[in-house]
């Protein structure tokens, strides 16, 4: 094959990727509205399955108080440890009734793992290069608290950007809502139908609000659904969603002018946040900019200058 062969070759290669990338969004649709819903089908059947026999455990219905000490074998300890655990799996979009119990023995087992790893290859290095007693207890501690704390910054960072696709998306779906609310549609409903309407934008609110409405529509607490929402989004703009509810169901206030309320500020504290990430732009700039930029470009201004000194003067 020729050169010019090679490299029409590469080029129609990197352009079928490059429309497989832009097309494989567009493709995805459809699958996210069923994996949505079969979430949101699955939770409905735990729900009905439960009210018709309360003694029946499923996934859901397992308390992570409950579990924790059917593994430990003791409540008291383990059940406010399981619960704030049993949190961050559901703020983090983990919805396995177990993950909890994971997240904790990974927790556990991830530095005594990396404290016997570690402890094996010091004692196989040569005499030669090995390091002093003090230097090999200073990495085997700091190593295993990074271990110890490495599992909880992961689920921290997931919960983040959770919680911030949830706030970004969260204003227009509260104008959806409004529109229904006011045309007479029932909450229950609502949230349903704009759940249905969100999820090509934002799978993980169009979960969370299909859950929400299976809560409400097979719970006798309103209450309780809307304050197991607010439990699962952790913080933002989906609890102060839920307070608000509950707060107007409890003195009796207006649904409409309480969704209207929050959809403003929400749009007010978006534009907020979007306003001091440009500010903070700059400064963040300076150091890429120093590295990088301007030795290229005092490279490419002074390049030929110096290059012709050095060939005049060279002789």
């Amino acid at each position: 094959m020729t050169n010019e062969m090679v490299i029409t070759v590469l080029a129609a290669l990197i352009a079928g990727l490059s429309f497989a990338a832009f097309a494989f969004p567009f493709l995805q649709k459809s699958d996210k509205k069923e994996k949505y819903r079969s979430i949101i089908e699955k939770r409905r059947k735990d729900l009905f399955a439960a009210n018709r026999n309360p003694n029946i455990i499923t996934d859901e219905s397992v308390s992570a108080r409950d579990s924790m000490a059917m593994f430990y074998k003791f409540q008291k300890l383990a059940g406010n440890m399981a619960e704030q655990s049993r949190d961050k799996m559901l703020q983090a979009g983990i919805r396995n009734p177990k993950a909890h119990i994971k997240f904790m023995i990974t927790r556990a087992v991830s530095p005594v793992t990396f404290v016997v790893l570690a402890s094996l290859y010091f004692s196989i290095l040569p005499e030669d290069k090995s390091l002093s007693p003090m230097v090999e207890i200073s990495i085997l501690i700091l190593g295993a608290l990074f271990c110890f704390k490495l599992p909880d910054i992961l689920i921290k960072n997931k919960i983040l950007k959770r919680q911030q696709e949830i706030n970004l998306t969260f204003p227009d779906a509260l104008d959806m809502m409004l529109i229904c609310v006011q045309g007479g549609i029932g909450l229950e409903q609502t949230i349903d139908r704009v759940a249905s309407e969100i999820a090509d934008s934002s799978e993980m609110l169009a979960e969370e609000l299909g859950i929400l409405s299976a809560e409400m529509a097979m719970l006798n607490d309103r209450k309780q659904a809307l304050q197991d929402f607010a439990r699962r989004i952790g913080g933002g703009a989906g609890k102060n969603f839920a307070t608000s509810l509950i707060q107007a169901e409890q003195y009796g206030t207006s649904v409409s002018g309480a969704m209207r309320v929050m959809s403003d500020e929400m749009r007010e504290m978006r534009m907020s946040e979007a306003e001091r990430k440009a500010a903070a732009l700059p400064p963040m700039l300076t150091v890429p900019m120093i590295l990088f930029f301007l030795p290229a470009l005092f490279i490419v201004i002074l390049g030929p200058a110096g290059i012709s000194m050095s060939t005049t003067f060279g002789g």
